[in-house]
């Protein structure tokens, strides 16, 4: 061939690799689910954790788990609404939350958790004793109690 276009290829400078983790939506809502089904007295909002695990509610979204990511900074924002049984504290519970939904999306994603926010939407008051009902829920709390952590 012609010597003069022959080109030294220990010479070329390959860029580095790039790899990108893309990680839906639906991922972070399943871990912060599954993270919220192991403490006890929250709920999901509009139905129970088992209608959300057999996507009852509807096909793209769990209710009530809002994500928000930033590629850039490689951090994700949560935002959860849920039920609170009736007579928890709720700084404890939401601090218990935050600090486990923060810790278990970061072991799964590997991703900086830089806010967990929490909404307690209702409050589940216990039923009644002799009372076959399922327990019932207050609706419309005047003062909705929000709590927000950012974890650096």
């Amino acid at each position: 061939m012609n010597e003069k276009f022959q080109m030294d290829t220990k010479e070329i400078d390959l860029p580095d690799t790039l790899f990108v983790r893309d990680i839906e939506t639906r991922v972070f809502q399943t871990i912060a689910l599954q993270t919220l089904s192991t403490i006890e007295g929250v709920s999901m909002l509009e139905g129970n954790l088992i209608d959300s695990f057999l996507r009852r509610d509807g096909p793209d979204r769990i209710k009530g788990i809002h994500v928000d990511q930033d590629q850039k900074n490689h951090s994700v924002k949560l935002k959860l609404e849920v039920n609170i049984a009736y007579g928890i504290s709720l700084p404890e519970k939401a601090e218990e939350i935050q600090s486990k939904i923060a810790q278990e999306v970061s072991r799964l994603t590997g991703l900086h958790v830089s806010c967990v926010h929490i909404v307690f939407r209702n409050l589940v008051l216990p039923k009644e004793e002799g009372s076959e009902e399922a327990p019932e829920e207050v609706r419309e709390i005047e003062e909705v109690a929000e709590y927000s952590e950012d974890f650096e």
